[in-house]
């Protein structure tokens, strides 16, 4: 039985990878703004940018009913432009123990950037299916950044 499991996506945008990081590294608040997946994002504790702040998202997985999630930021890699995240409320968690997910940023070279989406996740049992929704919400919200981002 195998309740552990791992989602992974590449995105290749056209903005810097050092906009799109600080995007997720100090600015999520605007988030909401730049795409209609994405509702809210509150403060809860902390600051913007601190690691182990508190925030809340609210959300919709394919256009369905709102929902939300506390998350704190686990790990901030300046250098490899990595952020990781640890959602511990909300919906999410009525079928999964633990669910974290990590966004990393690379230049390509030339123009653009390779963005990796990485869904680390414990089901409650067995019968739950993958979070293959969070892996679009993710692809979607890249995008729409990425859009934000590039527009003249």
């Amino acid at each position: 039985m195998v309740l552990q499991g791992r989602l992974e996506t590449e995105i290749e945008i056209m903005a810097p990878a050092a906009k799109f990081f600080n995007i997720f590294r100090n600015q999520n608040h605007h988030i909401p703004n730049i795409s209609d997946s994405i509702h809210a994002i509150e403060l809860h504790e902390g600051d913007w940018e601190t690691p182990g702040s508190v925030k809340q998202w609210t959300y919709t997985l394919d256009g369905n009913t709102p929902l939300s999630v506390k998350e704190t930021v686990e790990e901030v890699d300046e250098q490899n432009k990595r952020v990781k995240f640890n959602c511990f409320e909300g919906e999410v968690l009525n079928e999964f123990k633990s669910f974290k997910s990590t966004v990393q940023v690379t230049p390509k070279d030339g123009e653009g950037s390779l963005v990796k989406w990485t869904i680390e996740f414990e089901k409650l049992n067995e019968d739950i299916p993958s979070p293959d929704a969070y892996l679009e919400l993710v692809q979607k919200l890249t995008k729409d950044i990425d859009d934000h981002l590039v527009k003249p």
